[in-house]
């Protein structure tokens, strides 16, 4: 029983901890909800999100997922350096072995942002987005089989048996 007790004592810094954490974040929102400044606005009750004034979306228009995308590449991100920590903790005890795969980890992460970085998900202007769609289009054109519409609006097959 006194070994139990010996045991669950070298938890209690952290058992501490956690209520230190739950004492603060309880009391940072009952002390925000007491403090804060209440005054309602029409403006305030309108959504928002990203930068972007939400507009009431018809079920045929497609809703665009920029942001969306850009925060699970963030996340990736993210995750490969919280990968990375305990790497370098412990990469002296993993040898060649462990800088072996870590190389092919953060390779294959690399090969990803390179490849979201081809297919335009990180150009930001509406510009570079159109540019991007204009040519994904051209190239599913050449894909089914069809030239590009550049020659007054025939298709490939018609251009080519002139």
């Amino acid at each position: 029983m006194t070994a139990v007790v010996a045991q669950l004592e070298d938890y209690l810094p952290i058992l501490i901890l956690f209520g230190v954490v739950a004492a603060f974040a309880t009391l940072s929102l009952v002390a925000s909800s007491f403090i804060r400044p209440h005054r309602p606005s029409r403006p305030k009750a309108e959504p928002y999100e990203s930068g972007i004034e939400v507009d009431p979306v018809r079920k045929a228009q497609r809703f665009p997922v920029k942001f969306y995308i850009v925060a699970m590449l963030f996340i990736v991100f993210d995750i490969e350096t919280i990968f990375l920590f305990p790497w370098a903790v412990t990469f002296q005890q993993l040898g060649i072995f462990g800088l072996l795969e870590m190389a092919v980890f953060i390779g294959l992460v690399f090969v990803a942002y390179v490849y979201i970085w081809k297919k335009g998900g990180l150009d930001w202007s509406e510009e570079e987005r159109r540019r991007g769609i204009r040519f994904a289009r051209e190239e599913e054109r050449e894909r089914a089989g069809h030239a590009p519409a550049t020659d007054g609006g025939t298709t490939g097959e018609v251009a080519r048996a002139r």
